[in-house]
C-alpha cells in the first residue's frame, strides 16, 4: 500500500519540498514522476506522442499561432507588391530580398546556435520580426509605402529569420526525448503547414475586409504567442562554447557534412529543389490573378490547398513514426512534386490548380520531412546547429536566387514557361541522384 500512497502524493501538483523529503527520497520521487509521465503519455495517440513533453507543447503551440500570422503577412505582401507595381519581375525582386539573407547569414546563425543559449537568440530574433511587422502595418495603413520599402523590410525580416532558423531546429531535440524526435519534427511540420491553411485563408478574407495593413498588424500581434512560450519553457542550461573562431567552426561544419556521404547527397538534393522548384511559390499571386483570373480569396484558397496537402503529409510522417527507405521516398516524391509544378504552370482551371497545389503540398512535406529527420538523426548534438544551418542555407537561402532567375526569365519568355523549365531540370537531376548515388539508395 505504501507505493500506492507515494504515487498518489506525486500526483498532487503543489506538493511542498518539505513534505516530499519527509515521505521519500528525491531520487525515488523523480522516478515515480517519470513513471507517471510515461503512463500519461501512453494515453496520447501515437501520432502526437511528442506532445507528452511539456516544453515541446509550449513551443509547438506558440509557433503555431505565430506562423498563422506570418502566412497572413506573406499573402498580403505578395498582393501589395502586385498592386503597387503590376509586375511579376518585382514579385521576384521582393522574394529575393526576403530570402537572400538566408544565403548570407544562416551559416553564422548555426555557429552562434552551437555557442550560446538558443532561447536568448530566439527571443531576440522573434522580437525583431514583431517590430518589423508593426512597421509594415503602419506604412501600409497611412498609404506611404513603396515597393522599395517593402523590399528593405523583407530583407531585414529575412535576416532575423536566418539567424532564427538554426536555433529553432537545434532546440527541438532538447525539448523532447530522443525516441520522440521523429514525431516532434513531423508535428512541427504539421503545425507549420496547418498555419499555411489558416493563414492564407484568413489573410485573403482579412485583406478584403481590412486591407493589407490589417494582415501586417495581426502578424505583429501573433509574435506575442511565441515570445510567451519561449519565456515559459524550461530545459537544462547550456554552456557557452568559444573554443575556436567562427570561421574555424564553419569550416568544421562543412568538413563534417562532406565526410558523410548520405548527408552530403541530401544537401545537394535540397539545394537543387530550393533553387529550381520552390521559387514557383513566389509567383502564385501571378497565377491566381493573370492565369486563373481570381482575386484575393482565390489566392488564399490556392495556398490553403497546398497547406492542406502538407498537413496530410506531415500527419502521415507522424503516424508512421519512421519512414522506411527514406532515400527512395526523397528522390521519387521530390521528382513527383516537380512534375506537379510543371502541370500547374499550364493549368487554366481553378479546380485543377487547387488539386495540384494539394498534391504539391503533400509530396513536398513528405520529401522535406524525410530530409529533416535524416539530417537530425545523422548529426551529433555538438554539430547540430552547424549541420542544420547548412541545411537551412540550402533550403531557405537558394530560393531567392531561383526567384531572381525566374523573374529575369519572365521578362524574356512567358512566366509559366520559365517556371516549368526550371522545375523540369530539377526533376531530371533528382532522378539522376537516385540513379547514381548508392548512399542515397541505402538511406533507410
Amino acid at each position: 500500500m505504501k507505493p500506492q500512497l507515494t504515487l498518489k502524493v506525486w500526483r498532487t501538483p503543489f506538493l511542498s519540498a518539505a513534505r516530499q523529503s519527509d515521505e521519500e527520497p528525491l531520487g525515488v520521487g523523480l522516478e515515480a514522476a517519470a513513471e507517471l509521465a510515461r503512463e500519461d503519455a501512453s494515453r496520447l495517440p501515437m501520432v502526437v506522442r511528442a506532445l507528452r513533453n511539456p516544453n515541446f507543447r509550449l513551443f509547438w503551440s506558440g509557433n503555431f499561432l505565430s506562423n498563422i500570422g506570418t502566412w497572413m503577412q506573406n499573402v498580403a505582401q505578395g498582393w501589395l507588391v502586385l498592386v503597387i507595381t503590376n509586375s511579376a519581375f518585382w514579385l521576384g525582386v521582393v522574394g529575393f530580398a526576403g530570402s537572400i539573407p538566408f544565403l548570407i547569414f544562416t551559416l553564422f546563425g548555426g555557429v552562434i546556435a552551437d555557442r550560446v543559449d538558443k532561447r536568448r537568440l530566439l527571443l531576440a530574433t522573434q522580437s525583431t520580426m514583431m517590430i518589423l511587422a508593426f512597421l509594415l502595418a503602419g506604412l501600409a495603413w497611412f498609404k506611404v509605402i513603396t515597393v522599395w520599402e517593402v523590399a528593405v523590410i523583407a530583407f531585414l525580416n529575412g535576416t532575423a529569420m536566418a539567424m532564427n532558423q538554426p536555433s529553432y531546429q537545434a532546440l527541438v531535440p532538447r525539448l523532447v526525448r530522443r525516441e520522440d524526435l521523429t514525431n516532434a519534427i513531423a508535428l512541427n511540420s504539421a503545425q507549420f503547414n496547418m498555419s499555411r491553411i489558416l493563414g492564407p485563408s484568413l489573410g485573403g478574407y482579412a485583406m478584403a475586409a481590412f486591407g493589407v495593413a490589417g494582415n501586417f498588424f495581426l502578424n505583429g500581434l501573433s509574435f506575442l504567442a511565441v515570445l510567451w512560450a519561449l519565456l515559459r519553457i524550461r530545459y537544462p542550461v547550456e554552456q557557452e562554447h568559444r573554443r575556436e573562431s567562427m570561421l574555424t567552426s564553419l569550416h568544421g561544419g562543412f568538413k563534417y557534412v562532406r565526410g558523410r556521404p548520405q548527408m552530403y547527397v541530401l544537401i545537394w538534393m535540397i539545394g537543387v529543389s530550393s533553387l529550381l522548384t520552390m521559387p514557383f511559390l513566389t509567383f502564385i499571386p501571378y497565377f491566381a490573378r493573370d492565369q486563373l483570373h481570381t482575386g484575393e480569396s482565390g489566392l488564399g484558397w490556392l495556398l490553403a490547398c497546398s497547406g492542406a496537402g502538407a498537413v496530410l503529409g506531415a500527419v502521415t510522417v507522424a503516424w508512421q513514426g519512421q519512414i522506411r527507405h527514406r532515400g527512395t521516398v526523397i528522390a521519387l516524391c521530390g521528382a513527383g512534386v516537380m512534375a506537379v509544378v510543371i502541370v500547374f504552370c499550364y493549368s487554366h482551371s481553378f479546380a485543377l490548380s487547387q488539386f495540384l497545389m494539394f498534391l504539391e503540398g503533400f509530396g513536398m512535406i513528405l520529401t522535406i520531412s524525410s530530409v529533416n529527420v535524416a539530417m537530425q538523426h545523422l548529426s551529433s548534438d555538438e554539430m547540430r546547429g552547424r549541420v542544420m544551418s547548412i541545411y537551412g542555407t540550402c533550403f531557405l537561402g537558394l530560393p531567392p536566387l531561383g526567384a531572381l532567375l525566374a523573374g529575369e526569365l519572365s521578362r524574356h519568355i512567358p512566366t509559366p514557361h520559365a517556371l516549368a523549365m526550371m522545375s523540369g531540370l530539377a526533376m531530371l537531376m533528382f532522378l539522376g541522384f537516385f540513379a547514381f548515388s548508392r548512399p542515397l539508395r541505402e538511406l533507410d
